[in-house]
């Protein structure tokens, strides 16, 4: 029986002649569960816990993968210099998104997330925010609200 607690999300395996991270990333599925089993009654305790990015990172992952086109592939990216995507979408008709998550209303992309998408080269770069507006971060990447990039993701854009 299989109760798809876990996301096992897979290394992206580019040939961009670096040494790659190969083991999967994973991820509790359900954010609710992760704080009950972590005793975090409310939002304000989340807020103080350090548990609070991974599982915003976790809750963002899952929700683009609900809304991912049928074809549609997610992987990560890693490699052991430190170059990093947190999620990598693989769309139908071989658009690559790239997404970097960030709890912060003021975000910016790390040098790990710029260093992996000039490795990638992908047709899209998003920072992911809780914030309610979209705005350009400069070098090809957007900050952008999880709702929009959702409804971009679902129509393949």
């Amino acid at each position: 029986m299989d109760l798809y607690l876990l996301r096992r999300l897979p290394p992206l395996e580019a040939h961009v002649g670096k040494r790659l991270i190969r083991s999967p990333k994973l991820y509790l599925r359900d954010s609710g569960l992760v704080h009950a089993l972590l005793h975090i009654p409310d939002l304000e305790a989340l807020l103080a816990h350090p548990v609070v990015g991974a599982s915003y990172e976790g809750f963002v992952v899952e929700n683009l993968l609900r809304v991912l086109p049928e074809g549609g592939e997610a992987f990560f990216y890693r490699t052991r210099a430190g170059a990093e995507v947190d999620l990598v979408l693989s769309l139908p008709g071989g658009r690559m998104v790239a997404v970097e998550v960030k709890r912060s209303l003021a975000p910016k992309p790390s040098r790990g997330f710029l260093e992996a998408i000039g490795d990638l080269a992908p047709q899209a770069a998003y920072v992911v925010y809780p914030g309610k507006e979209a705005f350009p971060l400069g070098r090809g990447v957007w900050a952008t609200p999880l709702k929009a990039l959702m409804e971009n993701v679902g129509r393949g854009a």
